[in-house]
């Protein structure tokens, strides 16, 4: 029977697709990931890898039983977490995940409370877009992430927080805005600047006023909300700034104003975590915080 030691280096090898670089990740030298590869392949009577000097590419049946490996190792790492966790589920390094428009202006200002609520957990953050979070979560790199619906989660257990509204920022020198909220928009058409797409971000810019903003779009798209501020402050356009960014001070000295838009459908901020995760007890916790900690904000 193959061991899990060798379903390791079955899929280090499959990601990098280097004996090198699979090795160093396993932290074994390249004739121990060789010689593993090739006591698997003996097992199993199948060729997982083709072989030259210069490459190394997975066959059919290496693809299909690598991401089985992937499932199986999950599973492993779910049995010593359920483990640990009936031990002291508040215990351990905790890895969260979180979209750039949330992450950097909700964790750092909630820290202090989650290190009073969680005193044993060590907080890891890593900052992704929603899809690599989700596919984080599933294959174990992660074990919660904070995103933003609507957005296509599959079967992971959610858990809502609060909602976030949006603010238009426009330069200040600008002619005097006439109205609030839709009518508001209507005076920058072919002005509106947003993310790029892969920014969930974006698309949930769009919904807060269905059908009405995407034919005012600039032909800009930013990498970051910082970028954004920085153009409208150029006067190159208008942007809309999540509430949760306006209240963190996003727009810091930068020359842009801001109005609220109260008519504008909120994107619904979110924890999510796997079904039937040893953990949830402690994402439960750290959901509260949160959301206890937004409203104080």
């Amino acid at each position: 029977m193959f061991t899990l030691r060798q379903m390791r280096f079955l899929v280090a090898l499959a990601d990098h697709l280097s004996f090198s670089q699979a090795a160093e990740a396993c932290f074994v030298t390249q004739p121990t990931l060789s010689s593993g590869i090739k006591e698997l392949e003996a097992i199993l009577g199948l060729q997982l890898f083709e072989r030259t000097k210069r490459s190394v590419m997975l066959t059919p049946n290496g693809a299909e039983i690598a991401d089985r490996a992937r499932r199986l190792l999950l599973d492993a790492e779910e049995i010593t977490a359920l483990a640990a966790a009936h031990r002291n589920p508040f215990q351990g390094d905790l890895r969260l995940g979180a979209i750039p428009t949330i992450g950097p202006y909700l964790i750092p200002h909630a820290l202090p409370a989650i290190r009073s609520a969680l005193p044993g957990i060590k907080l890891f953050l890593r900052e992704e877009m929603t899809e690599p979070l989700i596919e984080g979560l599933m294959t174990g790199r992660l074990d919660v992430i904070l995103i933003a619906l609507p957005f296509d989660t599959g079967n992971l257990h959610i858990q809502p927080l609060f909602e976030d509204g949006y603010h238009l920022a426009y330069p200040p020198d600008w002619p005097a805005l006439a109205g609030t909220g839709a009518h508001v928009l209507e005076q920058f058409k072919g002005q509106l600047m947003l993310l790029e797409k892969g920014h969930c971000l974006q698309r949930h810019a769009l919904a807060a006023y269905p059908g009405q903003l995407a034919k005012g779009l600039n032909d800009f798209a930013a990498t970051s909300l910082n970028t954004l501020i920085a153009m409208v402050s150029e006067g190159l356009g208008v942007t809309l700034l999540p509430d949760l960014a306006v209240r963190a001070g996003v727009a810091g000295d930068n020359a842009v104003r801001l109005t609220p838009l109260p008519d504008a459908c909120p994107r619904q901020v979110v924890l999510a975590w796997r079904p039937g995760s040893a953990r949830a007890a402690v994402f439960e916790k750290l959901s509260d915080v949160l959301r206890r900690h937004r409203k104080m904000d």
